[in-house]
């Protein structure tokens, strides 16, 4: 678990998608009241619970993306207690998954005040909410926006080179697939009055600085 900031962790691992490795991150915001709030949740073993639990209690899970559920399960059984929460349509993709709340435009009680949302409903094919964690002026992301274009695989470098990933940002398929651009360019502006500092990617090397520039060239051409 690497510390990036009073109170903010990440865990990286390494995670295939369509046969490409492109790795995953998890990050872990410790909350006022010392509850955690977990974000993009990796796969869990007891070396993952011994060191989750060293920070705190789990209080928030949340799967951000439409893509992101992957490791849900075992973190429900892991700690019932916890508040799971889904982007919209994951309580639809994933029936055997008992979330406790949709997420929305809006922060729930849990974080309100600590930790910003905003529902990317434009790219509708991941419907991801991404979150900005005020203390540390950081943006979580699970896809919308990646970096593999310096990613350690050969083949991984080739595909984002060929999908158009030579930095942090989208890629021609979200140029395609993104039908209302005006939609998403009020949610991107949202995002960009938070003026984040740091960008959590989950997939891809992380921009410790200069994060609102990053956000802005990335979606340059709504």
């Amino acid at each position: 678990m690497l510390q990036l900031a009073h109170d903010l962790w990440v865990e990286t691992r390494r995670l295939r998608f369509l046969g490409v490795e492109t790795g995953t991150r998890m990050t872990i915001v410790r909350l006022s009241d010392g509850g955690l709030f977990v974000h993009s949740p990796v796969s869990f073993d007891e070396s993952t619970r011994e060191t989750i639990d060293a920070l705190g209690p789990v209080k928030c899970v949340v799967a951000p993306s439409l893509f992101h559920h992957l490791s849900v399960g075992v973190w429900m059984k892991a700690y019932p207690q916890a508040v799971f929460c889904a982007c919209p349509g994951l309580e639809r993709k994933r029936l055997d998954l008992n979330f406790t709340r949709v997420l929305g435009d809006e922060p729930e009680e849990e974080w309100g005040g600590e930790i910003d949302q905003v529902f990317f409903g434009a790219r509708s094919f991941e419907n991801e909410v991404v979150f900005f964690h005020r203390r540390s002026r950081t943006l979580l992301c699970a896809d919308a926006l990646f970096n593999l274009a310096g990613h350690p695989s050969r083949l991984t470098r080739v595909v984002a080179r060929v999908i158009g990933n030579r930095a942090p940002g989208a890629t021609f398929v979200e140029r395609l697939l993104i039908r209302d651009r005006a939609a998403a360019r009020e949610q991107v502006d949202r995002m960009l009055a938070w003026r984040p500092e740091r960008i959590i990617l989950a997939h891809g090397e992380m921009i410790e600085t200069g994060g609102e520039e990053v956000l802005r060239r990335a979606y340059a051409w709504l």
